[in-house]
Parts: C-alpha cells; sequence; structure tokens
C-alpha cells in the first residue's frame, strides 16, 4: 500500500509575496480604525473572497450557544417611576436627525417602534399648540417614531372622563391636562409619520395619594395586603374580580379609544398583575385572565384599529410571581421589560420571541446589541429622568455624533 503524500506544514504564508502581505496588514488596519464608519456586513464578503484568492486558510466560526428556556431568569425590576415633573419641560432646539445608514437599513426593512415615554404629568401648563407640535417634531428629529404619552395612573384618567363623572363623581386626576393637547399630538405625529400610543401606567394598582383611594376601601375595591414590589411606594391593587372595578376599567378604555379615535394604540404595562406576596391563597390568574380577555374584546368592538398592547415581565416571571398570564390575553403586542442588568442577556430569547423590548438609560451600552440583531423588532424608551435628554442620548449613540 503506497504511502500518502505528506501534507505541507504550516499556512503557505512563506509563498504569499511580500508586497501581498504588506498588503493585507494595510488594509487590516485601515479597517480596524475606521470600522465605527464603515458597512463591515458587506466589505467582510470580499475580504474573505480575497483570502480565498490567496489560499490563506478561515477559520470556522461557532454560534453561540443558546439559552435554556428551562433555568428561569434573575428577578426582574420593576417598572421605572421617574418622579413627575410638576412644570412643563421646555421644549428643546430642534435639530436635523441624520441616522446611520445601518438604522436606516433596518428601517426600511421592518415596522421597528422607536418610542419614548413621556409621562401623564409631563405638560401640566396651559402649552400652546405650537408647543406641542414642536415637541413631537423635536423626537421626530432624534431618531423616535413613536410617544407613549401617560392618560391614565392611580386610578383616575388625565383626560376630561364622562365615565369618571358618572362612576365616581368627578372627571379626571387633579390636573391641567387639556383635551385637545392629545388630538394635536396625534395630528402632528401622523403629519411626520409617527404613531401616538396611550400609556395606561400603574394599570390597576393605586397608592395613598389616589383621588379614588378612600372610596376604594370603602367599597372593598382592593384585595388584602400591600403590594411592595416598588421600593418607596405602597401600591395597592384593584380587584378586577370586583364587577364594578371590571366595569369601570373597562368603560374608560372604551371612553378612550372613542374619545380619541386617532390614536394609533394602548399599552398597559406590568402593573397589570397581582404580586405573588400578596395575602390569600386565591389563584387570581384565571380571573385577570378573564377580565382583560373581555376588556380587549370590548375595545375592539368600539374602535377595531387601535392595537392593544402590553409592557410586561418575561412569561415565567409574569405568570409565576404576578397571575399575569399574558400569553392567553389576547395582546396583539408584547414588549419585554428588561430593567435589571444582572440578568439582561438571558431575557433576550424572550425579547427576540416577542415584539420588542423596553429599556432605561441604564441599559445603553447593549443599544448596539439591540439595533443589531435582526430579531429584536422594537425598541421602548422609559427614562429615569427627561425624556428629550433620553431622546437626545439615544440619537448621540445611533448617529455616533456624540462629542
Amino acid at each position: 500500500m503506497s504511502k500518502s503524500p505528506e501534507k505541507p506544514k504550516g499556512c503557505g504564508c512563506s509563498s504569499i509575496p511580500i508586497s501581498v502581505i504588506i498588503l493585507c496588514l494595510g488594509l487590516g488596519y485601515g479597517l480596524f480604525t475606521q470600522r465605527h464608519r464603515l458597512p463591515i456586513d458587506q466589505v467582510l464578503p470580499h475580504i474573505k473572497t480575497a483570502l480565498v484568492a490567496l489560499n490563506i486558510p478561515i477559520p470556522e466560526t461557532h454560534p453561540e450557544p443558546s439559552i435554556s428556556p428551562s433555568t428561569p431568569p434573575s428577578p426582574p425590576s420593576t417598572t421605572p417611576s421617574p418622579e413627575p415633573s410638576l412644570s412643563p419641560s421646555p421644549t428643546p432646539e430642534l435639530v436635523a436627525a441624520s441616522p446611520s445608514p445601518a438604522l436606516i437599513q433596518k428601517s426600511e426593512q421592518t415596522t421597528a417602534i422607536r418610542g419614548i415615554y413621556l409621562s401623564r404629568y409631563l405638560a401640566t401648563a396651559n402649552a400652546s399648540e405650537q408647543t406641542i407640535r414642536d415637541r413631537v417634531r423635536y423626537y421626530k428629529s432624534q431618531g423616535i417614531n413613536t410617544i407613549i404619552h401617560g392618560v391614565w395612573g392611580n386610578g383616575c384618567t388625565m383626560y376630561k372622563s364622562e365615565v369618571m363623572k358618572q362612576k365616581l363623581g368627578y372627571e379626571s386626576c387633579p390636573n391641567q391636562f387639556q383635551d385637545q393637547w392629545l388630538d394635536w399630538m396625534i395630528d402632528e405625529a401622523h403629519k411626520q409619520g409617527m404613531e401616538v400610543h396611550a400609556y395606561f401606567e400603574k394599570g390597576i394598582k393605586i397608592d395613598e395619594d389616589s383621588p379614588i383611594f378612600d372610596l376604594a376601601i370603602d367599597r372593598r375595591w382592593i384585595v388584602a395586603g400591600v403590594d411592595k414590589t416598588h421600593q418607596g411606594i405602597d401600591h395597592y391593587v384593584l380587584d378586577v374580580a370586583v364587577p364594578e372595578v371590571a366595569s369601570l376599567l373597562t368603560e374608560v378604555l372604551v371612553e378612550f379609544v372613542q374619545k380619541y379615535p386617532e390614536v394609533d394604540a394602548v399599552q398597559w404595562d406590568d402593573y397589570l398583575g397581582y404580586h405573588a406576596e400578596l395575602p390569600g391563597k386565591s389563584d387570581r390568574t384565571q380571573k385577570l385572565t378573564d377580565f382583560v380577555q373581555n376588556m380587549i374584546a370590548q375595545m375592539k368592538e368600539a374602535n377595531p384599529n387601535v392595537s392593544f398592547d402590553i409592557c410586561h415581565h418575561n412569561p415565567y416571571w409574569a405568570k409565576t410571581y404576578f397571575d399575569a398570564d399574558w400569553e392567553n390575553w389576547d395582546v396583539d403586542r408584547v414588549f419585554i421589560q428588561v430593567y435589571n442588568m444582572d440578568n439582561f442577556q438571558d431575557e433576550m430569547q424572550y425579547v427576540t420571541a416577542n415584539d420588542g423590548i423596553a429599556i432605561t438609560e441604564r441599559q445603553f451600552d447593549y443599544l448596539p446589541q439591540l439595533l443589531n440583531n435582526p430579531d429584536i423588532d422594537s425598541i421602548l424608551l422609559f427614562p429615569l429622568e427627561k425624556p428629550d435628554k433620553m431622546a437626545a442620548t439615544y440619537h448621540e449613540l445611533i448617529t455616533g455624533n456624540g462629542e
């Protein structure tokens, strides 16, 4: 049996002309120094072709191992609740947006939401129509295409509500919110190719400052115990198994989508749930599911053009620790809250399986990873401080224009 010819040792680099090696080194240095400006995904195929032509071996790559869903992540942080601004935020100077090529390409290929949350108390003075429209255009210039504006919280509406007046004796939360503000915001947003999502923040939770707190206690609308999931605030949870409570919340939602028929979506958050540490052995999961399903059905009947979305914990934690089996709620879109840095990567399996992610400024270090992941459709920004500042920082990060 003849002996197989001996394979040459080494990579064969000695046979490559010195000029070619110098050229490759120069090209590599140039790519490294300008990597933030180049569309690397377009350049790599050409480099690979050149290496093959020079008979230089290309190392094999292996995908990252997938995260096993059988191992639940660490408990997530709760919804960030920045202090409400008691005076209107000054309208920032408008600047022209110049999104990076990578972001433009991604946006053209998907219907990705780049949304920012504005507290229901962001504007509490008599803001002019021009102020509202300028504010919308500012966020547009920062790469934002969706405004998520608070319209309900702590047991009352920001706008004047006939449902609230009939059932509770007053029209809205104690505030100076003017009904036409949302009309102007929605109108300008649509002119700019943007959307407005109405945020029902705090969901079914109230605190002692709620205008309906005493009434809710007297009418036995609250489940036993104090919800302490948000540090520093004692919350009390409305019991949707009480017909009066379920009727109030459902009628308020239906009224809103009829009062503002051009709104694009409504969104509820993780406060639509009962924390597992509340006393009592009653299984509230099915009661909450029945309530939400009925509420959505009535909203869709009143205005089928409005999307019903939630911004919640991942399905494991939502169901196990908050009685929120949202996978069976028949919602339109789900955005996973990922405010806990310790288990950020573990949460990606849930983010990619759903419609997007909600983050704060603390997660901005992960922004390149999120933007470059084709399986992450949407990113919602929830400011811990001023939303205009967060939007400006976001714009700097995605365009590379930061100083």
